[in-house]
């Protein structure tokens, strides 16, 4: 079975929701370890709660270029890990990690690519921008991770309607519910099945 690693900045919801879908029997892989980029977020008490195995790796811990990328790849190779699940994480990996988990990098983003990603766009910051822009449809996207800031290849959407009133926290709520937790089980059985 695929071994997959949920690496999370911060509480963990879309970890939250292949946990869901392992315990329902509705996820193809086994969720074999969860790294945080900080010590005290919300995700590494979802992990603690369900006796998944976790560790923290703070980019600015390794001063070297290429040493915190090494690192994170040490650990997911020493851990037999298959697939790499950016699931609200917030750190740019560069070029060294890539190197070592080409092809075996996913990444669920908040906003239907191309639109509202790259550098700069993360958390709220996406759904500021979706609202500033007018916009009436939204959503999220799963792909895979390349050099290039949320331009891998696309391997999933899911829109979601923007409402009128709608705040940034209420459009992340609702992409959140209604397009992130579909999508990022239904994407890593995609790639455990050989899908892609």
């Amino acid at each position: 079975m695929l071994r997959i690693a949920v690496l999370c900045s911060g509480g963990g919801t879309n970890l939250q929701a292949l946990i869901d879908a392992s315990c329902a029997g509705e996820l193809c892989a086994e969720i074999a370890l969860v790294i945080a980029s900080k010590p005290g977020i919300y995700a590494l008490r979802r992990a603690a709660d369900n006796g998944l195995p976790s560790v923290v790796v703070r980019k600015r811990d390794y001063r070297e270029p290429g040493a915190f990328e090494a690192m994170l790849a040490g650990i997911l190779n020493g851990n037999g890990i298959g697939l790499a699940v950016l699931a609200g994480w917030t750190v740019i990996l560069d070029g060294s990690f890539l190197r070592s988990f080409n092809g075996k990098t996913i990444n669920i983003h908040p906003a239907l690519l191309p639109s509202f990603g790259g550098k700069g766009f993360y958390g709220l910051k996406v759904h500021e921008a979706a609202l500033a822009a007018g916009v009436k449809v939204t959503g999220a996207t799963v792909h895979m991770v390349t050099d290039e800031v949320d331009g891998g290849p696309i391997l999933l959407q899911k829109a979601v309607a923007v409402k009128g009133g709608d705040t940034p926290e209420t459009l992340r709520k609702r992409v959140m519910e209604e397009a992130e937790r579909v999508l990022i089980a239904e994407a890593v059985n995609i790639f455990a099945r050989g899908d892609i």
